[in-house]
């Protein structure tokens, strides 16, 4: 039985490569998750009685990428499995086990053993963290054990560089990849891919061209990740950033004690403005105050007739970034692309290594509607109190 069609050269890869360790890095839409993920399936159909980890960082991380990713393509190339919810595990007809366990629960990984384990988004992780799966795998195994770890070069300071490829270890293997490697982009996003050697050279270096690179002039640090937001907040208001090849993002800002609690709800691609509109029902319901990117005055319009307060937002970047930069942020750990593009979002550099006022346009939807949702409503606040007293 052909479980999965291999679409990429990166599979051609995982099925050539013998070593314990395996590396799978590049730049961004290159396919490393997805290709990834159809290795795991069809070694586990094709291979009796194994036990495999499916790791990320936390668990709201890795419950909508990797977790979400398996079940998709299993359920799309219908082959049988039983699923265990709560434990999130799933059980194949050859007893071949899955397990999806976080890393902020060592002691989950610690109780077990395995043949193989997938590490994704690798570079969120520690030494220690990767040093205890290596202890993992051992699991008594009729051919070798092996662990995928999937990532973005984000910067040679990293661990895994200086650990893992500067050592050059002999038991572990490393394949690079692009979005050339993945004939199913759209063209809309491989000209952004491209467009980054106009706008910062150390951008186009990681996503473009997956190499190792070293992140610097990062915009936000003012911010750490939570459980959840706090019972009756003082106030709660939405930002908004309209996209359909790019995603659609929501977030929900909500203030206590002039403290921004943030949670994002929406960050989905493909949307119109009516499945965005049905999206919003099911999330928020009407009457919410929403402040929307300006640029779209009739899709702000659509939004209002349904029954939202969706107001333009106040565009302007610097003083918008300046504000947002005076807060402590709190961010929910399940806002996993948010988390993921403040940790990257960076001021532009141009080819003479000159910091520019302005940030890289690229993987910034989340931070355009947390600038859209604060900076206009203190605007808003202090407007409406200069207009009380004068």
């Amino acid at each position: 039985m052909e479980v999965v069609k291999e679409t990429t050269a990166i599979l051609d890869w995982l099925d050539s490569t013998d070593k314990r360790v395996n590396l799978i890095f590049g730049g961004a839409g290159s396919s490393k998750s997805y290709s990834t993920a159809q290795w795991i399936i069809k070694k586990a159909y094709s291979e009796k009685n194994k036990r495999i980890l499916i790791t990320r960082k936390t668990l709201p991380s890795l419950r909508i990428t990797a977790y979400k990713l398996i079940l998709d393509l299993l359920q799309e190339y219908r082959l049988p499995f039983d699923l265990n919810k709560s434990e999130l595990t799933i059980m194949l007809p050859n007893r071949t086990e899955l397990l999806f366990k976080s890393l902020d629960e060592p002691e989950k990984v610690k109780s077990a053993e395995f043949n193989y384990i997938w590490v994704e988004e690798a570079t969120e992780t520690t030494l220690d963290d990767f040093m205890q799966l290596n202890l993992r795998l051992r699991r008594q195994n009729d051919v070798p054990n092996q662990m995928y770890l999937t990532f973005n070069p984000i910067s040679k300071l990293h661990w895994i560089y200086r650990e893992l490829i500067e050592k050059q270890r002999d038991d572990i293997a490393v394949h690079r990849s692009t979005y050339k490697d993945n004939p199913f982009l759209s063209g809309e996003y491989v000209r952004q891919l491209e467009d980054l050697i106009n706008q910062d050279q150390n951008y186009y270096k990681i996503y473009c061209l997956g190499e190792w690179g070293v992140l610097s002039n990062i915009i936000y640090t003012n911010y750490e990740s939570i459980d959840g937001i706090p019972n009756n907040p003082d106030e709660t208001i939405y930002g908004l950033d309209f996209g359909f090849n790019n995603p659609s993002v929501l977030l929900q800002i909500s203030i206590k004690d002039q403290q921004p609690y943030i949670k994002e709800l929406l960050y989905e691609s493909k949307l119109t403005n009516q499945d965005l509109i049905t999206r919003l029902d099911n999330i928020i319901g009407k009457g919410k105050l929403i402040y929307a990117d300006g640029a779209e005055p009739a899709r702000i319009e659509e939004i209002c007739k349904a029954g939202y307060i969706c107001m333009p937002a106040d565009k302007e970047v610097k003083d918008g970034i300046d504000y947002v930069k005076r807060h402590h942020l709190m961010i929910t750990k399940d806002s996993i692309n948010t988390l993921k593009e403040i940790s990257g979002y960076k001021y532009r550099e141009d080819k003479d290594k000159h910091v520019l006022e302005e940030p890289v346009k690229f993987n910034d939807h989340a931070m355009d509607a947390l600038r859209y949702a604060l900076y206009t409503h203190e605007k808003q606040a202090v407007s409406t109190e200069m207009f009380r007293l004068g």
